[in-house]
């Protein structure tokens, strides 16, 4: 028996473990020649509305600059873009019920009179979670217009010593898709 729950476990972990990725996506401006963008800046009248706390806004902001350091773009105080972003979150209630046993004859799963014969039992799991998107907009700083969003979900994390990571993980994912790879096939 102590098998069963155990694979029992295995299997919640596996199902909520594979719940832990950020599935991304990425829209722009095909006008754009995004090649032609070498510095940036912080739109921070749009950063402030951001409805999180100040220490996930310096979390987001440090990993955003390390992402576009590694791109090869650098701060200026005369930038080709600016950056915003904001967040959404929602709560997410899974209720998982497993049923289980098999048995010879009698009533229902478990064998007679609720005997199991193989591994039965039914019993319910109820998680609770906080599915967060950060979006993360690039504007063309002569034009003032959206060139660029980014969009990242997964479920967030409360534990403050994985929500650095967890954090870096959301910006990374998201600002792999800039600059756009354009289709040159038009």
């Amino acid at each position: 028996m102590k098998t069963i729950k155990l694979l029992s476990l295995l299997f919640v972990l596996v199902l909520t473990g594979s719940c832990n990725s950020i599935k991304v996506a990425a829209d722009y401006d095909d006008a754009v020649e995004f090649n032609t963008y070498r510095t940036y800046a912080y739109f921070q009248p749009g950063i402030d509305k951001a409805d999180i706390s100040d220490l996930d806004k310096k979390r987001i902001l440090r990993a955003i600059d390390e992402e576009f350091a590694k791109k090869g773009f650098t701060k200026s105080e005369n930038p080709d873009f600016m950056v915003n972003f904001f967040t959404k979150a929602r709560k997410e209630v899974n209720v998982n019920q497993f049923y289980g046993g098999w048995g010879y004859g009698g009533w229902g799963w478990g064998g007679y009179y609720g005997y199991p014969w193989g591994w039965g039992g039914n019993y319910t799991t109820v998680s609770t979670s906080t599915e967060g998107t950060l979006y993360i907009d690039l504007i063309d700083a002569k034009k003032k217009d959206l060139v660029w969003q980014g969009v990242g979900t997964g479920v967030l994390t409360l534990d403050r010593d994985k929500k650095e990571e967890r954090i870096k993980e959301f910006v990374s994912n998201i600002l792999a898709q800039f600059p756009p790879q354009k289709d040159n096939k038009k």
